[in-house]
């Protein structure tokens, strides 16, 4: 009896060791399974020739109907009309510099009748610019900014009526500047697993193409997903948020560039947890560097760079708590290197820690801090951080106090060129 519970014991281990073998890579912290399957897509040679975001969607598809795989882009210039949907236990894999996803020209038009919450389609003024398969955002006045915009793709068009594939989530009214618009993501990993996007490049021609919030688009967009990752890809000229991921667990960006967009950079939020940013630069962008929106916890931020944005460097706030900071350089940036948002006690940032970080001359637009601690904010530890100005911007306060914030450690660093800790006066 023994001799046979060792032999069901080795034939199940067997049984696991070749399944793994055989249905399962792990690639870069990301378990691809059957990534021996590979799709090439671009140029004469491909197995999907098209230089086209629906040459990359028909192989992306056929990879998720085989339970998982690589596409694999060729060198060459795509042309993007909608997001390229990634799906789970699937790698995007571009050939670095050489890849590039470039947004078609932007398109707008108003709605001749309102499109009330749950329609597939609108009725418009102008159809000429639309395309099937092309990515759409539909809004008014009182409703364009986060969860409030509704983000589809066209299914066909007749006539003057537009129709698409999500169900709207307001009703938009069409004499309060009722909007449907080209404005989309690049790439999308929603509701998705172990998906992977790697070594391309995004330019999102943001001179031509309508804004598109960070809630519901990107130039890479990950929604209630997990255990993805984003790694070597630059994305400029987004008019969005370059790299932004909503509702997640266990996301990477690694290596990633963010740059002259007309958003944030880098915009983990609404409940993200575990997320590592590591090694990546933004820089030149509109807002935030990088912008821990809600509920960011957990997470780990090393060895990136954020300079000459145009808001803040670092941005933290609503409940963004247990936090490692780590080895990041912060500079130039227009306002605050480090910004903690004015919060109330129940909502505020706190427990998050500061190690290793450079912080220097900030305040390029108006009067700065390295640190900025607003709210009722506390246990902050800023410690080991070399934090100077030598001339450049107006950094002139090394880590200000709000007047309600407590139980704010700062030790061994290195200050320079500034006022060491101003605490606000109550």
């Amino acid at each position: 009896m023994k001799q046979k519970s060792i032999a069901c014991l080795i034939t199940i281990i067997l049984y696991f060791t070749l399944t793994n073998t055989m249905y399962g890579q792990v690639i870069g912290l990301v378990d691809i399974r059957y990534a021996e399957q590979i799709i090439t897509v671009g140029g004469a040679g491909a197995d999907i020739p098209g230089f086209t975001s629906g040459a990359i969607q028909i192989a992306l598809d056929a990879i998720k109907s085989r339970g998982g795989g690589t596409v694999k882009l060729n060198p060459g210039v795509y042309d993007i009309i909608g997001p390229v949907r990634i799906p789970s236990n699937a790698a995007l894999t571009g050939s670095g510099k050489t890849t590039i996803l470039k947004k078609c020209d932007g398109f707008r038009t108003s709605y001749t009748i309102d499109a009330d919450w749950g329609m597939q389609k609108a009725a418009v003024k102008d159809v000429s610019g639309f395309k099937i398969g092309m990515g759409i955002q539909l809004f008014d006045d009182d409703h364009n900014q986060g969860w409030d915009v509704t983000t589809a793709i066209i299914t066909d068009i007749k006539d003057n009526v537009i129709y698409f594939d999500n169900r709207t989530v307001y009703d938009y009214i069409a004499e309060y500047g009722g909007t449907i618009s080209n404005g989309c993501s690049i790439i999308e990993a929603v509701g998705v697993e172990n998906a992977k996007i790697e070594n391309l490049v995004i330019e999102g021609n943001k001179k031509t193409n309508e804004y598109i919030n960070g809630c519901r688009g990107g130039g890479v967009y990950i929604h209630k997903s997990k255990d993805c990752l984003v790694e070597n890809v630059t994305v400029n000229e987004f008019n969005g948020d370059s790299f932004s991921w909503q509702i997640t667990e266990g996301i990477t960006v690694k290596g990633c560039e963010a740059s002259n967009g007309d958003g944030l950079g880098f915009h983990p939020g609404t409940g993200s947890d575990r997320s590592i940013v590591e090694s990546c630069i933004s820089h030149h962008n509109k807002g935030d560097g990088i912008f821990l929106c809600w509920r960011v916890q957990n997470s780990t931020f090393k060895n990136n760079t954020s300079y000459l944005n145009g808001d803040n460097g670092i941005s933290i706030g609503h409940k963004d708590t247990d936090n490692i900071f780590e080895n990041n350089h912060v500079y130039e940036n227009a306002n605050q290197g480090v910004l903690f948002r004015d919060e109330n006690e129940q909502n505020s940032g706190h427990r998050n820690t500061f190690t290793n970080n450079i912080i220097e001359n900030n305040g390029m637009k108006q009067e700065s801090s390295g640190f900025y601690i607003g709210g009722i904010t506390h246990d902050i530890k800023i410690t080991n951080n070399t934090i100077r100005s030598t001339g450049k911007g107006n950094q002139t306060t090394a880590i200000f106090v709000g007047e309600k914030s407590s139980k704010i450690t700062a030790t061994g660093n290195k200050i320079s060129g500034s006022k060491e800790i101003v605490y606000e006066k109550k």
